[in-house]
């Protein structure tokens, strides 16, 4: 199996070196092969198109605009965006609207985008770490769960869910044999019954390597360490060597994970995957960017911050991105997504080859009083303000607090509701270390934050223990790919967090 894995590392080195020649190969196959659907015919797939000819034709779409063709696409329809009839669908919140996203996930897409990007993942993670054997024990998965499709119910073959789900219950016997636990412990619909029982199962195997979202999957070590008596996760599994994460930045779990995985010989790579399709992993141990998959049945292109809210947003190809801004992803996929504002924005940090970090979401942000704060610069303010207090961060989220007629003028704020796992001796040199290092990451925030005429400085509020949990079962999204939000340009959100009890 490892020897079947480094052969992907020649595709790997191909995409890398050659870009622009993939890309556009990619884009003829998707077209050649949705020449007769719906969208095929209406947009002229089979003339060929070029990329620039593409982008003229085709509009750009939010997933609201193309919830018409889905729905068709969701009770059924054959032809409508992608060739054939669609039976999985990966239901995914992603935005700030409560109500759910179901994005078409195609037999293309799982073996064509996740797999192929899985086994590029094994590829590099055995080619980075051969002394840890990875492939000799297990990798314990964490994922969400699947139902009916809710427009087909009655058609057992058509299921939605967690897109983790998705593409556990269709894995190929290459990664099912190296997978904990078995497929009825993972696809549990109770949260607290899963962690329990995957506990339980896991912790006499010979586990090796762990694959999921930080938040949840410090639940679950710990535990195991319960459940063994242990002070460590490594007394009880002294072979564990990766960590494959993704969902959240990991700045802020960084320090948690190294004291219940006390191993100097224990790594961490992150992937992107969305609901969406593969999008980027992290190739290179000793950075934290991540190399963009261009061969992944995924043609990109990128809009420019001044294009997020445009009626009529111009893209620009990937030839003609520039390092250093941030841009939202615009995507047409092998599941059928035509020019797709996937929300997500990143910024590019190499273009030889092409890696990206992740910036934010274009509707997840702090703008309220011109500051222009992104995820990217909250999560590593918060991550700096963990090392200055010696603490970790269990999760949180930040909204603007308003003044409007309050007795210092004109001053806005923002508050931080944060769950630690140990609150910091100090709060305030916390918020201290959390309000410095937004203004040195950020030009807009400090110009506000200057001599506190414009912004004051930031208010920090402690969340009861499991608060964010209970609002996500609140939510009927506990478990799985659901996360909190981290920024919000209204106070909703956290307010409503707040009245939970």
């Amino acid at each position: 199996m490892s020897w079947g894995a480094q052969r992907r590392l020649r595709s790997i080195y191909h995409f890398r070196d050659h870009p622009h020649e993939v890309q556009q190969q990619v884009l003829r196959e998707l077209l050649h092969t949705a020449r007769a659907t719906e969208w095929g015919r209406r947009y002229g797939f089979a003339d060929a198109l070029r990329g620039q000819e593409f982008a003229e034709r085709v509009p750009v779409s939010a997933y609201e605009e193309l919830v018409p063709d889905l729905e068709r696409v969701m009770r059924g329809e054959a032809d409508v965006l992608w060739p054939g009839q669609v039976q999985w669908f990966a239901k995914s919140s992603g935005t700030t609207n409560a109500r759910s996203k179901y994005i078409p996930v195609t037999r293309e897409a799982l073996h064509e985008c996740h797999y192929r990007a899985g086994r590029d993942m094994v590829a590099l993670s055995t080619f980075h770490y051969p002394e840890a054997q990875l492939l000799g024990g297990k990798t314990l998965s964490l994922g969400g769960t699947h139902t009916p499709n809710p427009l087909r119910p009655d058609d057992a073959l058509s299921r939605a869910g967690d897109v983790s789900a998705v593409i556990m219950q269709n894995l190929p016997a290459w990664a099912e044999h190296i997978r904990t636990p078995p497929l009825e412990l993972a696809l549990l619909d109770e949260w607290e019954e899963k962690i329990e029982r995957i506990a339980r199962h896991v912790q006499h195997q010979d586990v090796r390597a762990l694959a999921g979202v930080p938040t949840w999957m410090i639940v679950l070590l710990r535990r195991v360490t319960e459940l063994a008596g242990a002070n460590t996760i490594t007394e009880v599994w002294p072979n564990l060597r990766l960590f494959l994460h993704g969902a959240v930045a990991f700045g802020p779990y960084r320090e948690l994970f190294r004291q219940l995985i006390p191993n100097p010989q224990m790594h961490y790579l992150e992937v992107y995957n969305a609901s969406e399709g593969y999008i980027a992993l992290q190739d290179e141990p000793d950075s934290e960017d991540l190399l963009l998959l261009l061969n992944h049945g995924i043609y990109y292109e990128f809009l420019p911050a001044d294009q997020w809210d445009a009626s009529e947003p111009q893209a620009v190809p990937l030839e003609a991105v520039e390092l250093g801004k941030s841009y939202a992803l615009v995507i047409s996929t092998n599941a059928g997504l035509w020019r797709y504002k996937i929300g997500d924005t990143v910024r590019f940090t190499s273009l030889k080859p092409y890696r990206i970090r992740i910036s934010g979401r274009t509707k997840h942000f702090l703008n309220a009083f011109g500051e222009e704060v992104v995820i990217e610069n909250a999560e590593a303010a918060i991550a700096a303000a963990c090392r200055a207090t010696a603490t970790t961060v269990r999760d949180f989220t930040a909204a603007p607090i308003y003044f409007a007629g309050a007795s210092d003028g004109s001053r806005g704020g923002h508050q931080w509701l944060i769950e630690f796992t140990q609150p910091p001796h100090d709060t305030a040199h916390f918020a201290a270390v959390l309000d410095h290092t937004l203004r040195q990451l950020n030009s807009d925030y400090d110009a506000k934050r200057h001599r506190d005429m414009a912004l004051a400085p930031p208010t920090l509020t402690v969340a009861a223990p499991g608060l964010f949990e209970r609002w996500l079962a609140r939510r009927g999204k506990l478990g799985g790919q659901h996360k909190v939000p981290r920024l919000s340009n209204s106070r909703d959100l956290l307010d409503d967090i707040l009245s939970t009890v």
